[in-house]
């Protein structure tokens, strides 16, 4: 629960920032850009490609999140990496904000250019106006929150998660080709400047370092000698009991790892069939 409202206020307060910062969109004549130059232009009629592709990795994202309660290799705690992802998501959003409110640039995309009646928004009557900002024809069309991409953001949070903590080697390659082609798809439907996609390249990858620094690393639920990090089902406990049961059973220790060979010389238990003499026994 905690997750989620942490979620939805990161959202809001993004939404929010993106809504007055297209008070202040003035449009003008579209600028200069490499990008612009070197890839021909998709047209309102294909700009759907960008948003398609962006959705079928964040579902694919969503769905390998949650593959420990389907499959039974379960090697990651979906609660963990998604607390993760956010972090890194918060973060790469708040620095956005501050980079698209410092500099206003004219918006590329069609529905920002001049002469469209989305490009500039009315003065607001009211601060319920801004609030509750118009979801979610104000979120669609919005203009002036260019730098940096936030499309870019969350493809390479994903991307990276699942460099990190991904099994299939193929899948991993895959996400970096898809990250390219939605750069491309992005500039190419003229929703971004290039720049827009390029600080994202390097922002994003810069806060996924510095804050996996700071962040304990997750652990491997392959592994039986974890701890008890999160709360599990009943059915978990008894089939955890019933391991432990059984290894008591069989003369080992609850915990493998703890289990050694041990040797008892003088009244004394040392482990590892290590064998040390006591000071009394010296010269025998």
């Amino acid at each position: 629960m905690t997750l989620y409202i942490g979620r939805e206020a990161s959202k809001y307060i993004h939404g929010l920032a993106a809504r007055g910062v297209h008070y202040l969109h003035r449009p003008g004549p579209t600028l200069q850009d490499l990008g612009f130059m070197l890839l021909p232009e998709l047209g309102q009629d294909k700009a759907y490609m960008s948003e398609t592709l962006f959705t079928f990795i964040f579902l694919s994202f969503f769905l390998w999140t949650f593959h420990p309660f389907i499959l039974k290799s379960k090697k990651i705690y979906t609660v963990l990496v998604w607390c993760r992802v956010l972090s890194f998501l918060v973060f790469s959003q708040m620095l956005r904000i501050l980079t698209f409110y410092s500099t206003q640039l004219p918006g590329p995309n069609y529905h920002c250019r001049e002469g469209s009646k989305l490009a500039t928004l009315p003065r607001p009557h009211s601060a319920v106006e801004v609030l509750f900002i118009n979801f979610p024809r104000g979120v669609l069309y919005g203009c002036g929150d260019l730098i940096f991409s936030s499309h870019m953001i969350f493809t390479l949070v994903f991307v990276r998660t699942y460099q990190k903590y991904g099994t299939r080697r193929f899948i991993k390659q895959c996400g970096w080709l898809l990250a390219v082609i939605q750069s491309l798809l992005i500039i190419a439907s003229r929703k971004h400047y290039t720049v827009d996609v390029v600080v994202a390249w390097y922002t994003v990858n810069l806060v996924v370092f510095f804050i996996d620094k700071k962040l304990p690393e997750l652990p491997d639920r392959t592994s039986g000698n974890l701890p008890l990090l999160l709360p599990v089902s009943s059915k978990d406990k008894e089939a955890r009991t019933k391991e432990e049961n059984h290894k008591l059973l069989n003369g080992n220790s609850v915990d493998p790892a703890d289990w050694r060979q041990r040797t008892q010389v003088n009244g004394k238990v040392l482990e590892d069939g290590n064998v040390h003499a006591d000071n009394a026994m010296n010269g025998a």
